[in-house]
């Protein structure tokens, strides 16, 4: 299970024992039965029924999302007592019948075990970027005069809050289309003490302040039409202006990139970098920009989605003829 962290509303205790149940961790394996039954679809924090079942059931009873569940485990064989159970069951209910993240649900998320609230009008965070920000992978890009970054289609700010943790020195300034996502924004910005540092736009595509910026990340828009037309009820569920990358009548998902690659180089300091997500669209990416010289950055889901880019690169491409 993915490394979460942090607690719920309060488990029954004592009185759980007095009406023994399943175990925590019988409760966790039904539940993953169910939703492997139910055919529901994963990718929201986890990626697997079991996973996706103890986050549920973990929540529901309040107790740490990083809760051992080892079947030797005291806390994993402790019983459930029926009221919970009832919990659980109406939580596994609304899973299945809504086909919602578990997040919607639960309105929070785990990114690189930092705790993020989200709802209906953001996408649920699961950024690689945030990975490389945490594991030091974007330092060497960087210097001592990095001081301004800019999260472009922040959703809900988690790589803008990210971003000023992991480098206590920069601004960030956090843009989004969505005025709604801004709002959900500002509730994680607050909630980690960052309104001092962390500043919000909205704005449609890249800010053009007169602001040079020394670090973009941008997790745009990039999902092809063919992708989007097939997308299970749990990713229908968020909002497509963060998923659909054919706005401007495209197909193949980069309506998005092709104006930022554009427009970014004038509002990059002269060592700075673009760091963007492009997910499984690789394919789509390279035959779009086939002159481009992109360093791929290496994350856990491979090599093929993140990707770098220095101001040199993109003054240096047919994007942006002198």
């Amino acid at each position: 299970m993915a490394a979460f962290n942090g607690t719920g509303r309060g488990f029954s205790g004592n009185a759980a024992l007095a009406t023994a149940g399943p175990s925590i961790l019988q409760l966790i394996e039904l539940g993953a039965q169910q939703l492997e039954a139910a055919g529901v679809a994963f990718g929201h924090g986890t990626t697997n029924a079991f996973d996706e079942a103890a986050w549920l059931v973990l929540w529901q009873l309040g107790l740490p999302l990083d809760t051992p569940l080892h079947a030797d485990d005291l806390m994993a064989n402790r019983p459930v007592a029926l009221a919970d159970q009832a919990q659980v069951a109406m939580l596994f209910e609304s899973r299945i019948n809504t086909r919602k993240p578990a997040a919607y649900l639960t309105r929070e998320a785990w990114l690189q075990g930092v705790a993020f609230y989200v709802d209906e009008r953001v996408i649920v965070p699961r950024s690689l970027i945030a990975e490389l920000l945490v594991n030091g992978s974007l330092d060497c890009w960087l210097s001592e005069s990095t001081r301004r970054v800019l999260d472009l289609c922040t959703g809900n700010g988690s790589l803008a809050v990210l971003a000023a943790m992991v480098y206590p020195d920069v601004l960030v300034q956090a843009s989004d289309i969505s005025a709604d996502a801004l709002e959900v924004a500002r509730i994680n910005i607050d909630r980690h003490g960052l309104h001092e540092r962390i500043h919000l736009r909205l704005d449609d595509g890249l800010p053009t302040t007169g602001t040079h910026y020394d670090l973009i990340l941008c997790n745009p828009p990039y999902v092809n039409a063919h992708s989007m037309a097939m997308l299970p009820p749990e990713f229908l569920a968020e909002p497509a202006l963060a998923l659909d990358g054919n706005r401007a009548g495209g197909s193949d998902g980069m309506d998005f990139i092709r104006e930022l690659l554009q427009d970014a180089p004038a509002q990059m300091s002269p060592q700075a970098v673009l760091v963007l997500e492009i997910g499984h669209e690789r394919s789509h990416f390279d035959a779009a920009f086939p002159q481009l010289e992109v360093i791929w950055l290496e994350t856990s889901a491979g090599e093929d989605q993140v990707l770098l880019l220095s101001r040199q690169a993109l003054l240096n491409s047919p994007l942006n003829p002198n």
